[in-house]
């Protein structure tokens, strides 16, 4: 369990966190549609939630 949390899930989570972060950081230069934004700021916040989440659980299994 310690490595599917260590070496695939928490990888994982702050990648989509990164790239949702990239996408709407992208689409507030653009001067893009303001909903998109918030859609893409809510959907980075759900993110870093799941991220912290998993890596909390890692840190659990580690320590076992």
């Amino acid at each position: 369990m310690d490595t599917l949390f260590g070496t695939y899930l928490v990888p994982v989570a702050i990648v989509a966190v990164a790239i949702v972060l990239g996408l709407g950081l992208i689409n507030l230069v653009r001067g893009g549609n303001a909903n998109r934004s918030q859609m893409l700021m809510r959907w980075r916040i759900g993110l870093q939630l799941l991220a912290i989440v998993v890596i909390m659980t890692a840190v659990y299994f580690k320590a076992r």
